[in-house]
């Protein structure tokens, strides 16, 4: 099967509006890299060209201008939110509240003390969050200084 050529057409306004963006100096690193990508393709430099004159990888290139042809400009430019979603925090102020409670109690019948696993899953049991690692109440228990030893 052939390879695809995404062919870089860009439009008088496109270009100025590279141009300008890239002249800024406001713009992230990759951004501009982006733009440069294509202000180089409309000249009709390939893929390889552009890679070594950018230094940057044949595969940039290439999705920058498959993200344009496809997309537009505005496309090719900002990057798409990456897998996973935004990190969060797993405990919000009542939940630490609630860890803190429970670090500071009496630890469960048959045992000495609180450990993190046990904390974690009282969190678990209490439906405070749907589900969290010992490492996480490790961590904020170090943050607000709980000692379960």
């Amino acid at each position: 099967m052939a390879k695809k050529i995404y062919i870089v057409d860009l439009t008088d306004e496109e270009r100025e509006h590279l141009l300008q963006f890239i002249k800024s100096g406001e713009r992230s690193a990759r951004k501009i890299n982006r733009a440069r990508i294509l202000l180089l393709a409309d000249e009709g430099r390939t893929d390889r060209d552009i890679a070594e004159a950018l230094h940057t990888s044949m595969p940039t290139v290439q999705r920058t201008r498959r993200r344009f042809v496809e997309g537009g400009l505005d496309n090719a430019l900002n990057e798409r939110p990456r897998p996973g979603g935004r990190w969060r925090k797993k405990l919000d102020e009542k939940g630490a509240a609630i860890l803190e409670m429970l670090a500071r109690s009496e630890p469960p019948e048959g045992r000495k003390r609180w450990t993190m696993q046990l904390l974690a899953d009282r969190l678990v049991e209490l439906r405070v969050v749907e589900s969290i690692s010992d490492e996480t109440v490790r961590k904020e228990c170090k943050k607000r200084g709980l000692s379960l030893g």
